[in-house]
């Protein structure tokens, strides 16, 4: 729960988004640890490099994972800046509104994004891509989305990324919403910056990002040929951080306190892939049960489930009303999904049969209100299709 405050009033809201998350209760108190100067204190380097290398082995990678100070948004727009120089060919794999936002962050510096676009409502076909890249292959990087969170389509990164380094392609994926929901191996798939954030399935409050980096990435980043266009979204600023014990800012110290007991959360649940996935196989079995429709036609990630508008209301009158009469928030999309569907994130912490049945029961009662009427109770079906 969030709390919030109108004219006085203290409230709570039941934060079913995907992303920020709700918190678990050891994570906002490990935020609230005593502080000690990050630049001074070399028993705070060596739990940044531990929590860094717990991250790294959780994503079944042996490359460095560096930390940094902001949203999961400046991950993307560091591996970007770190390894785009003017000129660079950069291909851009876009089936959803944040596979096409990596076209702005190329662009910015210097390179020429090509982007491959395929239908939005179904992840990128590794066989249809492989015959584009047969043909046209001269490309420095290429950026991938594994959970489109907007439209909630998973990409198979997989089959991807070995697919593109097979023809001597660098990856930057962004698994913001998708990693820890969803199996991810970096190693195996050949990642080579591979993009997480704080708020999403890791369940900490939004202000980090953390980046893994392979040895052609760091390669790639050496042997520029002119300086990386910024300082802050910067992965090379961090080169010798740990024989030198010195950061290149001031790292902020109880957000990372924060991430290191979600990611030590993440450690001990054994039973976390499948739990997303049972939760995200109920939800949409309810939501067509229902009668609604799935705004994907295949593709479903586990972390969100996305559902259309149904005709008769609005998302503005659904999502006011779930946070008005139920003190719940869900969320709506942007850009071409602007108005047109409703998002619930089961992720991280919100990934549990209780929170979900909560939003269902209050969806049930919404669209009674609204007079959308549902072939049964959203619910009930949920429920009923839970394993066990």
């Amino acid at each position: 729960m969030t709390p919030g405050n109108r004219k006085g009033m203290f409230y709570m809201y039941k934060i079913m988004t995907p992303g920020p998350t709700q918190v678990a209760e050891n994570v906002r108190l490990a935020r609230s640890l005593p502080c000690t100067n990050p630049d001074l204190d070399e028993d705070f380097v060596e739990f940044y490099k531990e929590t860094c290398e717990k991250i790294s082995r959780l994503l079944h990678t042996k490359n460095e994972t560096l930390i940094l100070g902001g949203e999961g948004i400046l991950g993307l727009e560091a591996a970007c800046a770190s390894i785009t120089e003017p000129g660079d060919q950069v291909l851009v794999l876009d089936n959803g509104i944040y596979g096409k936002g990596f076209a702005d962050f190329v662009s910015m510096y210097g390179g020429i994004p090509s982007l491959y676009t395929v239908d939005g409502r179904s992840p990128i076909d590794v066989t249809e891509l492989e015959a584009f890249l047969s043909k046209s292959h001269d490309y420095k990087y290429a950026t991938v989305v594994h959970g489109d969170t907007p439209s909630g389509v998973l990409n198979d990164i997989g089959k991807l990324c070995p697919l593109l380094k097979k023809y001597g392609i660098l990856t930057v994926v962004d698994s913001v919403s998708a990693m820890f929901g969803e199996e991810v191996r970096a190693d195996r798939a050949q990642i080579d910056l591979l993009c997480g954030g704080s708020q999403k399935v890791v369940s900490a409050p939004p202000g980090l990002a953390f980046v893994t980096i392979s040895a052609d990435a760091k390669k790639a980043i050496k042997e520029r040929k002119t300086p990386i266009a910024s300082f802050y979204a910067n992965l090379k600023v961090f080169e010798h951080y740990y024989e030198e014990k010195w950061f290149p800012y001031t790292m902020p110290i109880s957000d990372i306190y924060g991430l290191r007991a979600a990611i030590d959360n993440i450690e001990a649940d054994k039973d976390i892939l499948k739990r997303h996935a049972a939760i995200g196989a109920a939800a949409r079995y309810a939501v067509t049960k229902a009668g609604l429709t799935l705004y994907l036609k295949s593709g479903f990630s586990s972390t969100v489930t996305v559902f259309e508008v149904p005709k008769g209301t609005t998302d503005k009158a659904i999502l006011t009303s779930m946070k008005k009469d139920h003190k719940i928030l869900l969320a709506g999309s942007f850009g071409s999904l602007s108005g047109k569907v409703i998002r619930i994130g089961h992720m991280g912490e919100n990934a549990n049969v209780s929170d979900m049945a909560e939003v269902f029961g209050a969806l049930d009662e919404v669209f009674a209100k609204l007079g959308v009427i549902l072939k049964t109770s959203l619910k009930t079906a949920f429920l009923g299709s839970l394993p066990g």
